[in-house]
């Protein structure tokens, strides 16, 4: 039986070569992110790379990414569940920090400016086209299914990624 409730996969990585105390992402870095959208029979995915960004930017835009696409399906009012294995986006979102930094001018708690910005402000002005999101977290590269799909699809991205 169809159901009218759409199921969101995202998911975002970097192959972080500066990934130790004090390191930091280089340029030449491969980092990619992926969607995948379930709706009764319907299955949509994207995924692109660039060089030198976050894990964390991979994961914002993965999120991001999705929301257009469900935009453009005209799906937006459904009942729409996303699923990331992301502590940093969801509980940004799920615990109300996006909403406090949006009013204090894109500053967190300790009145720095938000890290990766201009994706949380993208993702704030998206919500709203969306009334019936919610937001749920996985454990990655655990056991499920949309979740490894999802990882595999941004790792195939970076695979194919050139070095510079």
């Amino acid at each position: 039986m169809a159901t009218e409730t759409v199921t969101v996969y995202t998911d975002g990585g970097s192959r972080n070569t500066g990934n130790h105390k004090g390191g930091h992402v280089n340029s030449t870095d491969r980092a990619a992110w992926a969607f995948l959208i379930l709706h009764e029979e319907k299955r949509y995915t994207g995924s692109a790379g660039v060089l030198g960004a976050t894990n964390n930017q991979m994961e914002l835009t993965a999120i991001l990414e999705a929301l257009r696409k469900i935009y453009r399906k005209k799906l937006a009012n459904k009942k729409i569940i996303l699923i990331s294995d992301s502590k940093y986006a969801l509980d940004s979102i799920n615990k109300g920090w996006l909403a406090g930094w949006a009013k204090n001018n894109w500053r967190n708690s300790t009145k720095k400016e938000v890290k990766n910005r201009d994706i949380w402000e993208a993702i704030y002005k998206a919500l709203p086209y969306f009334p019936r999101i919610t937001f749920e977290w996985t454990k990655g590269h655990a056991d499920n299914e949309g979740n490894n799909f999802v990882d595999s699809l941004l790792n195939q991205t970076m695979d194919n990624m050139p070095t510079h």
